[in-house]
């Protein structure tokens, strides 16, 4: 992996340690309710447990990045990458928030044209 490559799936790392921590630690709190857009405490209270959930899931797609990077596996980059890149518009889709097409699959997919096309 070039430096280029490394730096864009480091990005996507650190965007999802970023939403493990949102889901995970600071769910109910503001900071965490506003990158949600949580309104109501109580659901988010209610909600903690699975959003922990999701935060872990988050969590795997950054450790098999990191994995990758260390590895210099750019078959691995690439199956993480696309699982992110998926699992962004299937986030958008469902939420109908286009923000997370932003924030998740645009990173994730120029890594992939990254690793694929330099």
């Amino acid at each position: 992996m070039n430096i280029l490559q490394i730096l864009l799936t480091s990005l996507v790392i650190l965007i999802h340690i970023y939403i493990v921590v949102l889901e995970m630690v600071w769910w109910t709190n503001k900071r965490g309710m506003r990158a949600f857009g949580l309104k109501d405490k109580t659901f988010a209270q209610e909600t903690k447990v699975m959003a922990a959930n999701q935060g872990l899931y988050n969590g795997f797609l950054a450790a098999g990045l990191l994995w990758s990077i260390l590895s210099t596996k750019i078959d691995v980059a690439i199956f993480f990458l696309t699982c992110v890149a998926v699992a962004g518009i299937y986030g958008a889709y469902s939420t109908q928030k286009i923000k997370i097409l932003y924030i998740q699959t645009i990173p994730a997919l120029l890594a992939i044209g990254s690793l694929l096309f330099l």
